[in-house]
């Protein structure tokens, strides 16, 4: 399955319950682990773990393996490696913490231009 159609299912998995603030984040060109990184935020610990699930079974209904997942135990961050696509489901207080939109934002072309110098 491409990147495009892993990412709708995700996110598809993840509006099915509830899932607040969904951001993807294309970052092919930033990293070598991912091409996609879906973050999304749930109400409870509950609410983080029921989501994680909801992706989990449904890229497996899809044939889609995941590699790993991290995080069930304590439920503030739960980590669902798809492979090209790494999902990200949170706490809000965590989400805002690590802030991984800021992190992994596309560096602006005159950015990276002034950079270099």
């Amino acid at each position: 399955m491409n990147t495009e159609k892993l990412t709708e299912l995700v996110t598809g998995a993840l509006e099915d319950l509830k899932a607040v603030n969904i951001v993807c984040l294309d970052v092919h060109d930033i990293s070598n682990v991912t091409d996609c990184m879906v973050i999304a935020s749930g109400t409870s610990r509950r609410h983080v773990n029921s989501l994680a699930e909801n992706v989990v079974a449904t890229a497996k209904k899809q044939g889609v393996m995941p590699l790993g997942t991290e995080g069930e135990a304590e439920g503030e961050w739960i980590l669902v490696d798809l492979g090209d696509v790494l999902v990200n489901v949170m706490m809000p207080d965590t989400r805002l913490l690590y802030d991984l939109e800021k992190l992994w934002a596309p560096v602006p072309a005159d950015k990276s231009q002034d950079e270099k110098g």
